[in-house]
């Protein structure tokens, strides 16, 4: 296996050996008993002559040759959501184009899954938006979602948090856009840690109040609701609400600290996935949700645990950074030319945060091919003007 030099805190270097992928570390569609939606990111055009700051410019064969990846391994994908820089440099035009993009794609995979997000980015968050401007702007993405042939993952709306001055007005919001969809959706709760813009959702900054209102919104539209996705980062918070669900309503875990215990689930329950996490942990997730299936329960530990770390570390405050280190890892395996981000997110994290995302990723398992790895990683610390 490779060696590679790595700078240390103390402003020094270290030998650093790679220990390589693991057995499972490949390709396959095998069969899982939990629902596994992999949110996608997106892959940047470094050669476009734009702001990268200000326009987006996405490279769309390499972003779908990723979703294929996934769908490879048996994994749904969840579109054009946070992972993919939605409201973090994907506007909404090249939101919709990803989207139909990804469900075309789909249809040429058997058994491919493909959700798709619906917010109302087009729409700026203002003192002067009332309740009718987010219903339209909903309406808008939900319209065009539908007529690509789109699944609906229901996003938050920052501009819902402006406009609502009280936990009727999400009521009377969602219930307006329930009521019209063609078919359930997933409703997504994201939580202030992932984007600041949305505290105090559902009306209330105490999550356990929140988590009432959306209790009963979802009670009174259960049949247009397939799930919702909570993303709080708090396990007690996730199993409390999904004791709360009406049945046949799923939960689905966007809890990336947490999420290998909340899927195996308990006595009274299990949460299905949509995680971001696993775009970067794909070939694990795979290998773990299958050996479940099959009632493997310490395969499904032996292979998950050492993820937990790594999604541990990607995921740390400032939460809505770990973006860069899904990007940067992608890169190291190759599935991705570059290290360029739409917006210039591949500057959001450190080079310590990286160095230490690739030991975790090693350590787990998920560098499938070392000396590629090696290179690209020396290439990178070239650029920071350390040597190999």
């Amino acid at each position: 296996m490779p060696v590679v030099n790595l700078p240390t805190q103390a402003g020094g270097t270290e030998a650093y050996r790679l220990k390589g992928p693991q057995a499972w570390n490949g390709h396959g569609r095998p069969a899982f008993d939990r629902i596994a939606l992999a949110a996608a990111h997106v892959v940047a055009n470094p050669r476009a002559d734009v702001d990268p700051w200000l326009t987006a410019a996405i490279d769309w064969d390499a972003t779908i040759d990723y979703r294929r990846h996934l769908w490879r391994l048996g994994l749904g994908v969840a579109e054009a959501m946070d992972t993919a820089q939605r409201g973090g440099g994907l506007d909404w035009p090249n939101a919709l184009k990803l989207i139909q993009l990804s469900v075309e794609a789909a249809r040429d995979i058997p058994g491919a899954a493909v959700f798709s997000g619906v917010g109302t980015d087009q729409l700026a968050p203002s003192s002067q938006v009332a309740l009718d401007d987010v219903i339209r702007a909903y309406e808008q993405q939900i319209e065009a979602v539908e007529a690509a042939g789109g699944r609906i993952i229901l996003m938050a709306s920052r501009a819902l948090v402006v406009a609502a001055k009280s936990p009727d007005d999400y009521t009377k919001v969602y219930d307006r856009i329930l009521r019209q969809v063609r078919e359930p959706v997933i409703i997504h709760w994201l939580g202030e840690m992932f984007d600041p813009a949305l505290k105090g959702y559902w009306g209330h900054a105490d999550h356990h109040a929140a988590m009432d209102v959306c209790v009963d919104i979802i009670g009174d539209n259960a049949s247009k609701v397939d799930g919702i996705k909570l993303s709080l980062l708090d396990k007690d918070k996730e199993i409390r609400l999904r004791r709360k669900l009406p049945q046949g309503v799923r939960c689905y875990t966007g809890d990336d600290f947490n999420f290998a215990e909340l899927i195996a689930g308990d006595a009274q329950g299990y949460s299905d996935a949509l995680l971001g996490i696993f775009d970067v942990i794909a070939p694990a997730a795979s290998a773990a949700l299958a050996a479940h299936a099959r009632g493997d329960l310490d395969q499904y530990w032996k292979i998950f645990e050492p993820t937990v770390p790594l999604s541990r570390h990607l995921f740390k405050a400032p939460t809505q950074f770990y973006k860069t280190g899904v990007v940067f890892l992608a890169y190291l395996n190759g599935h991705q030319s570059h290290f360029v981000m739409v917006g210039g997110q591949q500057s959001a994290r450190s080079l310590m945060h990286l160095v230490e995302a690739f030991k975790l990723a090693d350590a787990a398992g998920l560098i499938r091919d070392p000396d590629l790895a090696a290179s690209r990683l020396n290439d990178l610390m070239r650029t920071y003007g350390i040597a190999a």
